[in-house]
């Protein structure tokens, strides 16, 4: 699996955007990031699975699945190994971590703050 191969699977899930956070490509749908590329190096991917999803896919693919270090990974951010993912694992992996960002609450947009002049 190429980091190429697992762009055209995230962008061929409805509505899914590529964009940029923390200078990694990601991929969003629903206002939400479901997937990103090149972290912790450019032979990893991620998605954002639910903790049981996450459990599943590390159970049945150890080599390619392994969860997040840290808080990220524990809440269901699992990295994927590109050089060791099977297509049909990562495109589950992807539709899953599709469906959890459509499942969240709406994301709440900042408000402006509209500076006030003293006299």
């Amino acid at each position: 699996m190429t980091a190429d191969e697992f762009r055209e699977l995230a962008l061929n899930l409805k509505d899914a955007t590529e964009s940029a956070h923390m200078k990694h490509p990601d991929f969003r749908a629903h206002g939400r990031i479901f997937a990103t590329l090149g972290y912790p190096d450019s032979s990893f991917g991620m998605v954002k699975l639910s903790p049981q999803d996450q459990r599943h896919f590390v159970d049945l693919h150890p080599q390619a699945f392994v969860p997040v270090r840290g808080a990220w990974g524990l809440q269901g951010c699992t990295s994927v190994r590109l050089g060791a993912v099977k297509p049909d694992a990562l495109a589950q992996a992807l539709d899953l971590a599709w469906q959890r960002s459509a499942e969240a609450p709406p994301v709440k947009k900042a408000k402006k703050k509209v500076a006030q002049r003293t006299a």
